[in-house]
């Protein structure tokens, strides 16, 4: 699957993005930040099941970032190093 600035076939536009990169960025850092803080207090009160369902999805909060920030860099690339608000 190639990351590019917007999916193939959705319905954004550089103008009109599809999803709101900034954003989301944002929130998957919060969720990799909460999900460790949370697992590590689990595992140090001994359960270790919901530690490690917690890290898991830290784990998919890592990847979403990476994604982000790679359609990130071709948004950047495609529009000349346009800045972006929170919300685009």
């Amino acid at each position: 699957m190639p990351i590019g600035a917007q999916p193939p076939g959705r319905r954004g536009t550089v103008e009109e993005p599809y999803s709101p990169l900034n954003l989301r960025l944002v929130l998957a850092a919060f969720g990799f930040v909460v999900c460790t803080v949370l697992a590590v207090l689990l595992f140090r009160a001994g359960w270790t099941v919901p530690g490690w369902l917690l890290l898991a999805w830290a784990a998919v909060a890592v990847v979403d970032m990476v994604v982000v920030q790679l359609r990130r860099r071709a948004r950047r690339r495609a529009e000349g190093g346009r800045d972006h608000s929170l919300f685009e």
